[in-house]
This record gives C-alpha cells, sequence and structure tokens, in this order.
C-alpha cells in the first residue's frame, strides 16, 4: 500500500513520520533509520532498519551499465550473508556507467565488509567500490 502525506520540517531540521506511516511500517521509538539523498533530484529515501548502526555499511558502486551488471553485484552480497537493507540504483549514462548506493547490514555475514570490497572490485563490471561504516548518532 501506497501512502503519501507533506509535512513540516520544523527549526532544528526535523520531521515528524505520521502516525499512520509509523504504525504502517512498524516503526517505534529508538529504532535506526537509513537516509539516502539525491541532491540532484531533490529527494530523500528513508528505510527502517531493525539492527545496530555497528553492523551497517554503505557500499557506494560504479558499475559498467549492462544488463547482468546489478545481479553480479547483488549475488556478492547473497554469498556473503550480507542483508541488502536499502537500495538505490541509478544509470549515470544509459549503456555505460551506473551507480548503486547499496546499505548492507553485516551482522549476519560471514564475511568482513573489506572481503565484499574485494569480491565487488573483482567483478567485471564493478569499476570503483567505496565503503563506509554507518556510526549511530544516537
Amino acid at each position: 500500500m501506497r501512502m503519501s502525506e507533506i509535512i513540516k520540517v520544523d527549526l532544528k531540521g526535523r520531521i515528524t513520520i505520521p502516525q499512520t506511516m509509523r504504525e504502517a511500517l512498524e516503526i517505534r521509538p529508538g529504532m535506526l533509520m537509513v537516509l539516502i539523498a539525491d541532491a540532484e533530484k531533490r529527494e530523500i529515501i528513508m528505510n527502517p532498519v531493525m539492527t545496530s548502526g555497528e553492523t551497517m555499511y554503505e557500499f557506494d558502486i560504479l558499475l559498467a551499465d549492462r544488463p547482468g551488471s546489478l545481479a553480479s553485484v547483488t549475488n556478492v552480497f547473497a554469498e556473503h550473508k550480507a542483508d541488502i537493507v536499502a537500495s538505490k540504483c541509478a544509470s549515470i549514462t544509459r549503456g555505460e556507467e551506473a551507480n548503486c548506493i547499496i546499505v548492507a547490514d553485516m551482522s549476519l555475514s560471514s564475511s568482513s565488509p573489506e572481503k565484499i570490497r574485494e569480491d565487488l572490485e573483482a567483478l567485471e563490471t564493478v569499476i570503483q567500490v567505496k565503503m563506509r561504516r554507518f556510526e549511530s548518532r544516537l
């Protein structure tokens, strides 16, 4: 079910998620949220996260824009049992380059984030991988 609301930003830059949305998405007080901002599109994607920020990593992946590229990237995460909790992929230059931001929960992973980065970089379709650990701001 898709929902939409117009909300107001307060003086400190905070927003209140409407109760109907919090209930539908099972968002509870103290829960961590992943925010992915796209300045060019002027949009923010917000996803609830069920685990602690200590195991969350963002992978910023530049890859060839061709059939199968995204599948090979997501297969690496699956092979390492890394849970993709949020992603945003877009073509930069159609048929040439694409960019994917993938936020992964590493708490159940059988590997380190560095090993996943190494395996991503080994893919023929991947051009560059940047990785950072999410720090909780609580």
